[in-house]
């Protein structure tokens, strides 16, 4: 807040000894409230002029004394101006405690910013507007940062004064060979401490982002669906232990609902509900993004639910399935590729991808629909899981092929409105084919 009077002035003020060198002081006044204080410099009194309020004369001595007296008037007139552009109350005592070190404002560090928003987070997560492995994921970015600055600086933290372009390069360059993190995994670490450093930006606690010029690529890497025929045999193989047949199940019943990890989890016997076409859909909301998913449920889905209807953690949970944790899910999972010859990483998300694709985009369910049972924001968003497999490829092949082989006439010459036909559909295949390779 401006305030509505202020002045700076400089006096002599007589010390205990009689004599002509006195201590000069500094006195503020805001708004009729005055505070003073000893600038700790003395000055003979002949050699002073009150009305400006510096030391007269030529002298060398003098003119430095003017000079310290002219800097530290305009420090304390800047310092207000700062207050005033923040909406901060500017007082006399404020500008008096600045002018002698004294500012009581604390400068907040990387590692402080980190963990309030960290806190933060996870305060939220008990009212489930983020998952507890969001909230993870911060903690885990929060000490790679702290082992940087110990390894690169030797310091546990940081002000954000001292965090620069060649301070983010160099955190980059640490996680990938020093911590050995893949490019895909650091550049996730680098996003969540970019995050807090453009709070810190909002907060205006650092005048510019050391972001501004860091560029990140990620290494593109084909996360494919598993096919009909690997599905098939997942489904019919059979296991010598309980254990790997119920995460089997619970893998095969997202690959047959698109639940992810979290859903299918959290999954309730009140989520079942009867569609509008009178079949079993699954209606509840994601737990990553709060949208809305409403899946019919097929035949295959409904006969897992009611292998563990009666199973005692379902009984427990009220849940609709024995779900394990994620870790122990993806741990058993590369247990049963194993067993089943399935030469691709197996994990939980891989159940979701091929929902969308081998189960239902492969037969010919329109995109927007698996886009709404997916529960994603976006069409663009569900193109990412649109990867067609060879069976499909095949099939549009050998379609092309009839038709290029059907003639307009007996004499085996093509008509112009038949070659047109087959230019399009040429580039329709290119198109398809573009995707699948991208």
């Amino acid at each position: 807040m401006l305030e509505s009077s202020f002045g700076i002035t400089f006096f002599l003020k007589s010390s205990v000894k009689s004599t002509n060198e006195k201590y000069i002081y500094l006195r503020i006044t805001v708004d009729g409230v005055p505070k003073e204080t000893s600038t700790k410099r003395k000055w003979d009194l002949k050699r002073w002029e009150q009305k400006t309020a510096r030391a007269t004369g030529n002298k060398e001595d003098a003119k430095t004394l003017n000079l310290f007296l002219n800097s530290l008037e305009l420090k304390i007139s800047r310092y207000r101006d700062e207050l005033s552009e923040k909406g901060e109350t500017v007082t006399s005592i404020k500008l008096i405690n600045y002018a002698l070190g004294k500012t009581t404002e604390k400068k907040s560090t990387v590692l402080q910013e980190f963990q309030l928003h960290n806190d933060q987070m996870l305060a939220l997560v008990e009212k489930e507007e983020y998952a507890i492995g969001t909230h993870e994921r911060y903690k885990i970015s929060k000490n790679h940062v702290r082992e940087f600055m110990l390894y690169k600086y030797g310091v546990e933290d940081m002000e954000f004064n001292e965090l620069n372009f060649e301070f983010v390069k160099d955190y980059e360059f640490y996680l990938k060979t020093v911590k050995n993190i893949s490019n895909n995994t650091a550049l996730k670490y680098i996003t969540n401490f970019k995050k807090i450093v453009l709070s810190a930006v909002d907060k205006e606690i650092i005048a510019s982002d050391p972001f501004k010029r860091f560029k990140s690529k990620k290494t593109k890497v084909p996360k494919k669906p598993l096919t009909n025929h690997e599905l098939d045999s997942l489904e019919k193989h059979h296991f010598s232990t309980a254990r790997l047949s119920v995460v089997r199940d619970v893998f095969v019943f997202q690959c047959y609902t698109g639940l992810a990890y979290v859903d299918v989890y959290n999954l309730k016997q009140s989520d079942l509900k009867v569609g509008i076409d009178g079949e079993k859909w699954i209606m509840a909301g994601r737990q990553k993004t709060g949208s809305p998913i409403n899946i019919p449920l097929l035949p295959k889905a409904v006969m897992i639910m009611e292998r563990y209807r009666n199973h005692p953690l379902c009984l427990e949970r009220n849940s609709v399935l024995p779900v394990s944790s994620n870790q122990k899910m993806n741990e058993y999972l590369k247990e049963i590729a194993d067993l089943c010859g399935i030469t691709t990483a197996l994990n939980t998300h891989k159940a979701r991808r091929t929902f969308a694709s081998t189960i239902t985009l492969n037969n010919d369910v329109p995109i927007h629909v698996v886009k709404e049972m997916l529960g994603h924001q976006s069409v663009s968003q569900t193109e990412q899981y649109a990867m067609t497999e060879q069976l499909s490829i095949g099939r549009e092949m050998q379609g092309l092929k009839h038709r290029l082989a059907d003639k307009d006439d007996v004499s085996g010459e093509l008509t112009l409105q038949t070659i047109e036909r087959m230019e399009n559909e040429l580039n329709e295949m290119k198109k398809k084919l573009a995707l699948i390779k991208a």
